[in-house]
């Protein structure tokens, strides 16, 4: 079979309503296998990808749409109610496509290298942790009482308002960390931000002395949620109760309503993205990333332009640690470590950087694998030890396997091969931009000739 079969079969694809009914097919089979299977990840992958259908595959817009809808706004609500860890995934999904997107603007759009962007993350989950919570009168009345005893500082709808709140003050944060660090590049920059990145997660370990503003490695609890009006609650409860076939729980509610919340985050940060890409900023930041000094020399305010990057895409992420904060009601230094830098950042590479569909890809791909793959290996194994079965060709028992070998404590390792692979036999990611295409087909013709 050689490549101009495979490219005649592309072809024939993408003709007439064979699009269609595979991009339905997909969808349908996904659904019946996970409601008929809700605990198989198998069958959650099939119905998952079913997003990658929608997007390859030559269909029209409006059709794109509607089945995207149905996907995200239907489906995905009834999977994630009758198997809980479902919608987790999702919403982990979500909220690691919303910071990869901002990281994105740093890293894909204006080629500022940003080590510390969990950093921005952590701002906007402890702001709304701190007014949220009852840590105000802990710091200030009752030092040592218990938190049952005591009120909340704010009503739990101001989370509403916090999400903005949040991006304002998330922005003038990578301001601030933007102004010192104008004049350097490259590996300068990453150790700079990785710095500002590791002063924010020690502070949040270490404020709780003298004044207790972050109650330390312990960290923040309970963090209010917002009220959900009730209509909605008695139409969630009437539709769903049908497709479901009991009645719907408030904590399953308020897991699809904070899937709902990133999801509309998502759509609006996709479409702020869009938007910058193809005005005078989204221009101005791809000749930094080319050439600061030709930038300059064409007349790019280069002081402005950097600073609108960091204050973007901190914004971003400021807005998804607020979610983070209402969704948990707890948060802890540990949720922003260095690795999480690490982990939304490999997320651009492997998807595309300055690709929008890519980082999302990217983003869903280390997700799964994370809580999916890695995960359902490790307890796989974990039951074969707990079996006498025994391999039919060496004759190992699998009891005797040793637990250093369970795959969710090689993640690092998977991931950095992943990387390694990635920029030897694509290094445009898995959905890469259409700018980068060119770059690189032009440096591959320099090459050639």
């Amino acid at each position: 079979m050689t490549p101009a079969f495979f490219h005649t079969i592309a072809k024939r694809l993408e003709q007439g309503m064979v699009p269609y009914i595979l991009i339905l097919a997909h969808m349908a089979l996904g659904t019946a296998l996970v409601y008929t299977s809700p605990r198989s990840n198998l069958a959650f992958l099939v119905l998952i990808t079913s997003f990658f259908s929608l997007y390859s595959l030559n269909a029209d817009r409006r059709f794109k749409f509607v089945a995207g809808a149905v996907l995200t706004l239907l489906i995905f609500p009834v999977v994630g109610v009758r198997n809980i860890f479902y919608l987790e995934v999702i919403f982990q999904i979500s909220v690691f496509s919303a910071l990869a997107l901002g990281l994105n603007i740093v890293v894909g759009f204006a080629g500022l290298l940003d080590l510390g962007y969990v950093a921005f993350y952590a701002v906007g989950a402890y702001l709304w942790a701190f007014f949220g919570s009852q840590q105000y009168y802990i710091l200030h009345f009752a030092p040592g009482t218990q938190p049952s005893h005591l009120p909340f500082l704010l009503p739990g709808d101001t989370f509403y308002l916090f999400i903005f709140v949040a991006i304002f003050i998330a922005a003038l944060t990578g301001i601030l960390l933007g102004t010192p660090v104008l004049r350097l590049r490259g590996d300068y920059l990453a150790i700079v931000t990785l710095g500002f990145g590791e002063v924010i997660r020690v502070l949040a370990n270490n404020l709780d002395k003298p004044l207790n503003f972050t109650n330390g490695p312990q960290g923040i609890t309970p963090i209010q949620r917002p009220t959900m009006p009730q209509f909605a609650v008695d139409a969630f409860n009437e539709l769903f109760s049908k497709i479901v076939g009991h009645t719907v729980s408030p904590a399953d509610m308020y897991n699809v309503m904070f899937y709902l919340f990133a999801l509309a985050i998502i759509i609006i940060i996709v479409f702020v993205t869009r938007r910058l890409d193809d005005s005078k900023i989204g221009r101005a930041w791809t000749a930094i990333r080319e050439d600061e000094t030709a930038a300059i020399a064409m007349g790019v305010p280069l002081v402005k332009m950097k600073l609108a990057a960091f204050a973007v895409g901190a914004s971003f992420a400021g807005a998804m640690g607020v979610l983070l904060a209402g969704s948990r009601t707890f948060i802890s230094p540990e949720s922003f470590s260095f690795m999480q830098s690490i982990g939304v950042l490999s997320m651009v590479i492997l998807g595309g950087s300055g690709s929008i569909p890519g980082v999302i890809l990217g983003a869903a791909v280390v997700t799964i694998l994370n809580l999916q793959v890695l995960q359902g290996l490790s307890l796989y194994l974990s039951q074969l030890r707990q079996t006498d079965a025994v391999i039919p060709i060496i004759h190992f028992a699998w009891a005797n396997l040793s637990t250093q070998l369970d795959p969710a404590k090689y993640q690092r390792l998977l991931f950095g091969l992943i990387l390694i692979l990635m920029m030897i036999f694509r290094p445009a990611g898995l959905i890469p931009s259409q700018r980068r295409k060119r770059e690189l087909a032009s440096d591959k013709a320099e090459t050639e000739e």
